[in-house]
């Protein structure tokens, strides 16, 4: 039997096994575009880090940062207000520092 013959049988056995039935993005065309638009030689680890939920960090920050910004809109204590405050100046900085730091590298 050949590989390809092997690799054929596991997957009419995963398919029969309804293994591939709740994959994301089921019944909904490919966009390769963003794919094929990326330089090449970043690809593969781009490609990578999307199929494992990869968020860079300033990213993270920046969710951060929406987040408690709708929470202060709710906010109804002094005390909670104030920490919140807090921790959106300090997001807030640390994402400043950070684009700095490419903004240097340049």
């Amino acid at each position: 039997m050949s590989i390809e013959s092997a690799i054929e049988k596991k997957i009419q056995e995963a398919m029969a096994r309804g293994e591939f039935d709740n994959l994301e993005g089921r019944g909904k065309p490919l966009d390769l575009d963003a794919y094929f638009n990326m330089p090449e030689d970043l690809r593969m680890a781009f490609s990578i880090l999307k199929s494992n939920q990869f968020v860079p960090e300033e990213i993270e920050i920046l969710k951060d940062i929406a987040t408690i910004k709708e929470k202060l809109k709710s906010c109804t204590d002094d005390a909670e207000e104030q920490s919140l405050r807090k921790e959106l100046h300090d997001k807030s900085l640390s994402i400043q520092l950070m684009l700095e730091r490419y903004r240097r590298k340049r």
